[in-house]
């Protein structure tokens, strides 16, 4: 056990990356369970990686301007490209997700086949380098995941399919380039699964807690473990689901017996 890896340093900014994360996606997740289309965060998030990896093939900062321009207009491209799908073969809708995943994924194998590095700019694509977050990171993502929220909850009911694609488009974008593909398809939507049938306000409290516990519990036991932080939170995020919603289960039990009694 490595109790040298409890690094507040490091461990306060990835924790607040995981909430930054989960401020938009928790409500995205009810939305994309309502909607049936499960599977479109992992496709617009490896989209958005896709447009990284070709910033990075041209030669571009990853991490620099151009960079964020070709991963948000990747991701809307994408994004737009399946609301479009959506109103045209709706009924195939999965599917076709699907096979925008699978594209967005080979073609980044592809683009990486003859570059030395290139395992690792994959594996950090998807499973993220939370633990190397830095503040000024932080800041950005923060200010643009409170704007797409405030704008979630204001104009939801009034902004159709285009505007849910294209917040959705840029919460992934800000997103999978804190935490990694697999972080952000566990944080969109396992809270939001553990409590689909908790109503109101106490679902989404729940959700909060599930994803809150699950990336602080996954940073201890990654820091004390010495294994992969991304991989470790999604099972401590899944973890948590389980629990509460055993425990919500059992309490509705208890007090429906309690209210026949």
């Amino acid at each position: 056990m490595n109790l040298e890896g409890l690094d507040i340093s490091i461990l306060a900014p990835a924790f607040v990356a995981g909430v930054v994360v989960l401020m938009t996606h928790i409500p995205l997740g009810y939305e994309v369970l309502r909607r049936g289309i499960i599977f479109i965060d992992i496709a617009v998030a490896q989209i958005a990686g896709l447009g990284v990896i070709i910033a990075y093939t041209l030669g571009w900062d990853e991490h620099g301007v151009e960079a964020q321009v070709a991963a948000v207009t990747s991701a809307l491209v994408g994004a737009w490209v399946l609301s479009w799908l959506e109103k045209k073969y709706g009924e195939h809708q999965e599917a076709l997700i699907g096979t925008s995943f699978i594209l967005a994924a080979t073609g980044s194998i592809l683009l990486l086949a003859n570059n030395p590095h290139g395992g690792d700019h994959l594996k950090e694509l998807l499973v993220g380098q939370v633990l190397w977050v830095e503040w000024n990171q932080l800041l950005n993502a923060a200010v643009v995941s409170a704007i797409v929220l405030a704008l979630w909850l204001k104009l939801k009911d009034r902004i159709g399919n285009a505007g849910f694609y294209t917040l959705f488009a840029i919460a992934i974008t800000v997103s999978v380039q804190l935490v990694g593909v697999y972080l952000v398809f566990a944080s969109l939507i396992v809270p939001a699964l553990a409590t689909v049938g908790c109503a109101g306000r106490s679902g989404y409290r729940m959700s909060v807690i599930i994803g809150v516990s699950g990336y602080a519990g996954g940073l201890v036991l990654s820091a004390l473990l010495d294994l992969p932080s991304g991989a470790v939170i999604v099972w401590t995020i899944a973890i948590s689901a389980v629990l509460i919603h055993v425990s919500w289960a059992c309490k509705t039990v208890v007090n429906t017996r309690t209210k026949n009694n």
